[in-house]
């Protein structure tokens, strides 16, 4: 379990890292279009593709250091059992939902891969390059989200998780 903490938070600084690259990339591209009159072919394609990398391998540590999006006044409100009910209930939802993208993104991203699609853009990157993260991300999700239903149903409530 420690070694996939590392593995997640060595993601989490990956997304970082990309999404710095991602910014960079955009306000070249900006900078070059708007001042110089001389767009990019690569810019705007490369930085979507860490965009989507960026987010997908983000996914599983933002779920384990509770840093995504709740809506919680309804279950602040409930005694700690109702709490913990209410997230063991949504890690099986979320672990689900992981499980059927890591499925059928699977299955699109080994489609691509065998038909040899590309982009049709002016860089013409494989597809399979961008669908892969999709699969990837909610692999590591699903993992996570199975370590917070454990850990929700044993009452471990360390790293300031809270649980609504």
């Amino acid at each position: 379990m420690e070694s996939f903490n590392k593995v997640l938070q060595a993601f989490a600084w990956s997304a970082a890292i990309l999404f710095i690259f991602a910014g960079c990339m955009l306000t070249y591209e900006v900078t070059a279009r708007y001042l110089f009159v001389a767009p990019t072919i690569w810019a705007a394609e490369l930085s979507q593709l860490c965009l989507i990398w960026g987010t997908m391998i983000a996914m599983p540590w933002l779920l384990k250091t509770n840093r995504h999006i709740a809506v919680d006044a309804l279950t602040e409100r409930l005694a700690a059992r109702a709490k913990m009910v209410c997230q063991a209930l949504s890690m099986i939802v979320i672990a689900v939902f992981s499980a059927i993208v890591v499925w059928k993104g699977g299955g699109i991203f080994l489609d691509s891969f065998e038909r040899g699609r590309t982009t049709g853009s002016m860089l013409d990157l494989p597809t399979w390059v961008s669908e892969l993260a999709i699969p990837l991300g909610f692999a590591l999700l699903f993992i996570q989200a199975l370590i917070e239903f454990v850990n929700s149903i044993m009452g471990d409530n360390r790293e300031g998780r809270s649980v609504s």
